[in-house]
């Protein structure tokens, strides 16, 4: 092979997409989407204030009325001894919610109905019961004749939060949250099909483009056409990594930009002072760092100059592999629609592995996750959503090889089919056709 060139077609694939109006804004808007997602959980949790209800409370039980405390998300109005139907109709304009409670029933218990324009929400659902809960045990509580129950009972209770701590090689302790590893692992493996999925197709869309136009009869009359399949594959991989690069620059301005302004960096400096070792933080100290804290101390554990480095090792494994299938698809077909049955067996690991990764978010030590990261049909995505959670660097190493060796094999065995296919007209192409393409020497 040529590689003087294949760097003609490197370049010309290159220059041509960066060019593109959809590359520039592509570039520019992402990043502030994910800006958005590093920083917006934490902003909510910081600043978020619920409007508040205004709740029409009919108790017909008569117990439930004093557990109901006027809060920021609430405003209670005691109205039982009102019309009820008077109470219905003033719903949407005097209140926003009519909370309705039943008399008590033989259970000692009550019911409750709530009526509002619109749905009230989880939360606010919550909020009631427990203040109904609480009201029905202290009633149960208060007709047994027995001196200091009600205190007996409060003691027995026992509400026990754990603490997440992950360990290093020297001991040093820092908290973390189970939550978050859960979510990276989600959007990496997302991030990574779509990147996958979305690169590759812009490879077979380009070479079907390409071929229904005619042009690459000239193409092939100046570069051999398996010269022009990795150039193609290769151009489009350094317009990714150069989107890429700009996307986490740019990301890395986002972030910090906003940390200076709402003080996200106060925040972390307080949680890298907590204390170290087997003991770290007790849970007196959590809960004065806060939710945000306790998420922007796990965010900065995390070993993200290592997932950065996997994120490329990965991606460009992954993009070579199934772009070189890609490329043997689009040199098969003149048209895109013919191309969705030929997509099928390139498309179904794809998927499998999307699935995968919701495996990976609940148990990243299974069977299932565990092959998933070493079969290289799936490993680019499976693996990826794992090293949050920890992998030893020798599945790594193992996982990378076999993705190596994978991608050697089906970039030559593609290379044959697209020589072949890529100067086919006027016959839709089938497995058999790309199997006897395949055995040609």
């Amino acid at each position: 092979m040529n590689w003087h060139k294949t760097s003609v077609v490197i370049s010309r694939e290159y220059l041509n997409r960066v060019k593109k109006k959809s590359f520039l804004i592509t570039t520019f808007v992402v990043p502030i989407l994910f800006a958005g997602i590093c920083i917006l959980p934490s902003l909510l949790m910081m600043n978020v204030k619920e409007k508040s209800q205004r709740v029409a409370v009919f108790d017909q039980s008569g117990i439930v009325v004093p557990y109901l405390n006027d809060s920021e998300s609430a405003v209670y109005t005691d109205c039982s001894g009102q019309d009820l139907e008077a109470l219905k109709t003033s719903v949407g304009k005097d209140y926003d919610v009519l909370l309705m409670v039943s008399p008590l029933d033989s259970t000692k218990s009550v019911s409750i109905q709530t009526y509002s324009r619109k749905p009230t929400g989880i939360d606010f659902n919550e909020m009631i019961s427990g203040a109904a809960s609480r009201a029905v045990e202290d009633y149960r509580i208060s007709t047994y004749d027995i001196e200091g129950l009600k205190d007996i009972m409060n003691n027995v209770k026992a509400k026990v939060r754990v603490g997440e701590y992950t360990i290093d090689d020297s001991g040093k302790a820092t908290v973390s949250e189970s939550g978050i590893f859960m979510i990276l692992s989600m959007v990496l493996g997302m991030m990574i099909y779509m990147f996958i999925a979305m690169f590759g197709a812009t490879v077979m869309a380009s070479v079907i483009e390409e071929k229904s136009s005619r042009v690459v009869e000239v193409l092939v009359s100046s570069v051999k056409a398996t010269e022009l399949m990795y150039g193609k594959i290769i151009g489009i991989a350094l317009v990714a990594l150069t989107q890429f690069f700009l996307w986490i620059v740019l990301t890395l301005v986002l972030v910090a930009g906003a940390s200076a302004i709402f003080g996200f960096g106060d925040m972390l400096s307080q949680a890298q002072m907590a204390p170290a070792g087997m003991g770290g933080m007790d849970m007196t100290q959590m809960a004065e760092l806060g939710e945000g804290g306790v998420i922007l101390t796990t965010l900065a554990g995390i070993p993200w100059v290592k997932l950065i480095v996997c994120f490329f090792i990965y991606f460009i494994l992954g993009y070579l592999l199934y772009a070189s299938m890609y490329a043997a698809i689009g040199s098969a077909v003149e048209n895109e629609g013919d191309a969705q049955q030929l997509q099928l067996p390139v498309t179904i690991p794809l998927m499998l592995a999307f699935f995968i990764v919701f495996f990976a978010m609940r148990n990243p030590e299974s069977g299932i996750v565990w092959w998933g990261s070493m079969i290289p049909f799936t490993s680019p995505i499976v693996m990826l959503a794992r090293i949050p959670y920890g992998v030893p660097l020798w599945e790594i190493l193992l996982s990378v090889v076999l993705l190596v060796g994978t991608f050697i094999a089906c970039a030559w065995a593609s290379a044959k089919i697209y020589k072949a296919g890529i100067l086919m007209f006027g016959k839709k192409s089938t497995f058999a056709d790309l199997w006897k393409w395949l055995k040609m020497k």
